[in-house]
């Protein structure tokens, strides 16, 4: 009885201890950029032509407005997953320089110092200032749809 006890106890312990909203990308660390809660649902969807490059590996999409992340998103696939990231320059507070534009598969700032990101993998560029990579979104699958979502 003390064994089933004692086992039960250690489940208990090592489930409460793993939360989904634990920091694992370290963006309740970063003292840049707020928490953006949201979820697009529905509304990235690749049988719309404005989404049909999440069909070709490589490829991304911009999605902004609505209240999508802080400066928007881009979702980026990979051809085997795909990847979400704020665009915002994680190593600067929000400004007018700290939206990040992509060209391939590089997000970079308008700020002095070029801060540039692989979207590919959220890690900056040789040459990038600051300790903090791309903010990550989660993303699930349902079909053609992709939701991404932070709450």
């Amino acid at each position: 009885m003390k064994k089933i006890t004692v086992i039960l106890l250690l489940i208990v312990t090592f489930t409460n201890s793993c939360k989904k909203d634990d920091d694992i990308n370290n963006q309740n660390r970063n003292p840049n950029i707020p928490n953006a809660v949201f979820d697009t649902q529905n509304l990235i969807d690749t049988n719309l032509p404005q989404y049909n490059n999440l069909l070709i590996p490589s490829q991304h999409v911009i999605v902004t407005g609505g209240n999508i992340g802080i400066n928007g998103i881009v979702v980026y696939y990979t051809g085997s997953s795909y990847l979400a990231w704020e665009l915002s320059d994680p190593n600067h507070q929000i400004s007018n320089c700290s939206t990040l534009t992509v060209n391939g598969i590089v997000a970079s700032c308008s700020c002095d110092d070029d801060n540039s990101y692989f979207i590919a993998n959220g890690l900056p560029q040789s040459g990038t200032t600051g300790q903090y990579t791309l903010i990550p979104y989660q993303v699930e699958i349902n079909g053609s749809v992709i939701r991404v979502y932070n709450n």
